[in-house]
């Protein structure tokens, strides 16, 4: 592992130095695991501004870590300090938040000045307005620090990909906890809920959505586990977004038939649709592909699912969802942007097949690793036999 936080840190600052951005302050809890392999309450520190990592594009790196947490992050060698931090939330400081702002400003502030000069330019990422205003006062320059940390991330090294195929078989595991789960009676929550205990028992850390459905419910997506009781020749649909081993993202959806009645010619039609478009679109993928050309040869939705469409054909995916997104091209002009494909990325295709007029609708996924021969298929746990016949 210490060879990953290496490798991760130097990303970083490799991309900071292209971009002449000489310190970032971030907050994000999965940015400062990626760039220092500090974990701490990530769930909770999403919404809560308790904790900040100062890096130096050159110099010393400071955690300016959550009170009574101080002890988690001892021993790792990417870190140099850590101090406690300034809580800057409304919750914390009332109706002194201003000063509370104020505070953590000349908290990060003092320590990047002190390696940086007085005015450098600083990347910033997810702070109060308030505090992000305090900065800028102390006369620092401020950018956005979501390109060098995303472009960082986008490109895996072989210590993270190993440890993104043991968060995929860990997943695989809650997946048949719930394929065998899945009998008539049951609810939603409850097949879910099986899923990610498996998920957890095996040294997962969380699940980022609730995204599973069944029956009339699979369509339109996006519809989270609830209370409906799952019957006999359902589909249910599930996208994984588990945060897993080692804090590694595992992606992949599948669609399930509940047994006791056999699946209808319709479902079955879905499935191979749905089927076909990931299989297409994975065929493409290979190091130096553009994002534009990608979306020209993509596979075309047929009208009749275009309204019920997935936003898009594909993903980056490598801590959470991330760089870059490849757009369908009919999204293209109003959403997407060009960039180039690169060996060791970790991408994640997307399917969705339901028709507006209803009925129910099949989401399948695949996460695959870009090597310098084409795509290598990562996510291994095997489609439905009784809707692939």
């Amino acid at each position: 592992m210490v060879a990953l936080r290496r490798y991760r840190l130097k990303r970083v600052r490799d991309e900071m130095a292209q971009r002449s951005i000489d310190a970032c302050v971030l907050v994000d809890p999965v940015s400062i695991r990626y760039a220092c392999g500090a974990r701490n309450m990530q769930v909770f520190h999403l919404r809560n501004p308790a904790r900040s990592l100062v890096v130096p594009v050159e110099g010393p790196v400071v955690l300016f870590e959550f009170t009574g947490c101080m002890h988690l992050a001892e021993g790792l060698e990417t870190v140099d300090e850590i101090r406690p931090s300034v809580t800057a939330s409304y919750a914390a400081a009332g109706d002194g938040i201003r000063e509370a702002e104020r505070a953590w400003a000349r908290q990060v502030g003092e320590e990047i000045r002190r390696h940086c000069g007085p005015a450098p330019t600083v990347g910033v990422e997810r702070v109060n307005a308030g505090a992000a205003a305090a900065l800028a006062e102390s006369g620092m320059r401020l950018v956005d620090a979501q390109a060098p940390l995303e472009r960082a991330r986008s490109v895996k090294s072989v210590a993270e990909i190993a440890c993104i195929r043991r968060s995929l078989a860990a997943t695989a595991v809650g997946m048949e906890a719930l394929r065998e789960g899945l009998v008539p009676g049951r609810t939603e929550n409850e097949v879910w809920s099986l899923f990610h205990q498996a998920v957890v028992a095996l040294d997962g850390e969380y699940v980022e959505t609730r995204l599973l459905s069944s029956g009339p419910r699979t369509n339109p997506w996006f519809q989270e586990a609830g209370e409906r009781v799952i019957e006999a020749g359902d589909l249910v649909a599930i996208d994984t977004d588990v945060v897993g081993c080692h804090g590694y993202y595992s992606d992949f959806s599948r669609t399930f038939h509940v047994d006791g009645v056999s699946p209808t010619p319709k479902q079955r039609e879905l499935y191979r649709i749905a089927r076909e478009q990931v299989e297409h679109n994975i065929a493409l993928l290979r190091p130096g592909l553009s994002l534009r050309d990608y979306a020209r040869a993509a596979w075309k939705i047929p009208d009749r699912f275009a309204a019920n469409r997935y936003f898009l054909s594909a993903h980056g995916c490598g801590m959470t969802g991330e760089y870059p997104y490849l757009y369908h091209e009919a999204d293209f002009d109003a959403f997407g942007y060009d960039g180039t494909l690169t060996e060791n990325m970790t991408i994640c295709v997307e399917s969705y097949i339901g028709e507006p007029a209803g009925g129910q609708g099949v989401k399948l996924e695949q996460q695959v690793l870009l090597t310098a021969s084409g795509p290598e298929l990562l996510s291994t746990f095997p489609f439905e036999e009784t809707l692939a016949s």
